[in-house]
């Protein structure tokens, strides 16, 4: 009796230091994730996060993706109705999370446009800048660049952006602000960054040809000189963004040809 006593013992020992740790599971968005095996991950520097109807991360490659698939329309749009190309995309991506928000994937609407009064179509309900707004809901993408394009100019408030230079992208994105588009005190520069992170400015020199001159944005000669030593997940975008300056600006302030930069690279921002 002793003998069975003592295997059973080491029998339990034995199972007991063979056996895997216990699999603790969580649900974290929708997606069950095993604690067991999962490790924190740092951030991707490829990375962008957009406000949209709510926070959204998105890669350079999905904004890309949304440019090719937008860009002709945008610029359609910019023959149409005189609304600069670059203006239309840098709002499609910063409203609808480069096609990731919750808006734009049930609704179809990319510029957060909401009801009004006038607005006798489908809708959907979300929490903005009051909870659960009436947002409006579209059948196709298309129909909500044009809505947007129609939604500028038809309304009185919005006039004044028809009277800018159609190639002064920088006008035109703190005259939205001005006009009321955006409660964000910072939409017009997350609008500046996007286009020139992303080049978007080149979409109206193809719409106006030769007839494109674009606004050049020149640094007082009084300034000091301030200079930012690039660390790590330093860009082009989030550094122009901490000095309020557009990365054209800062390119030009260090005669860069591309948007490459590198750890201990010390940069003139003024």
């Amino acid at each position: 009796m002793k003998n069975k006593i003592i295997l059973v013992l080491v029998s339990f020992l034995i199972f007991s230091c063979n056996s895997t740790k216990p699999v603790i599971t969580t649900k974290k968005s929708g997606k069950t994730v095993n604690n067991s095996t999962s490790k924190k991950t740092k951030s991707s520097k490829n990375e962008v996060v957009l406000q949209a109807t709510s926070k959204v991360k998105v890669t350079n490659e999905m904004i890309n993706k949304y440019i090719s698939d937008f860009s002709t329309i945008a610029k359609d749009n910019m023959k149409k109705h005189r609304i600069p190309a670059s203006i239309t995309l840098a709002q499609g991506i910063l409203e609808s999370g480069s096609g990731t928000g919750r808006l734009c994937i049930n609704a179809n609407n990319h510029f957060g446009i909401k009801c009004h009064t006038e607005w006798t179509g489908e809708s959907v309900r979300y929490d903005d800048d009051a909870a659960q707004e009436c947002f409006r809901k579209y059948n196709h993408p298309k129909e909500s660049y044009n809505d947007h394009s129609l939604f500028l100019t038809s309304r009185p408030r919005y006039a004044d952006l028809f009277k800018l230079d159609i190639a002064d992208y920088q006008s035109w994105a703190n005259g939205l602000k001005a006009a009321g588009y955006a409660t964000d005190k910072g939409y017009p520069e997350k609008l500046i960054s996007i286009i020139e992170r992303y080049e978007l400015y080149k979409y109206d020199e193809e719409v106006l040809g030769s007839n494109y001159k674009p606004k050049k944005v020149k640094t007082p000669k009084n300034q000091k000189e301030v200079i930012h030593i690039v660390v790590e997940g330093d860009t082009l975008y989030s550094i122009s963004n901490k000095y309020n300056i557009t990365i054209d600006q800062l390119k030009e302030n260090n005669n860069m040809t591309d948007n490459i930069i590198s750890l201990g690279q010390e940069l003139k921002i003024k």
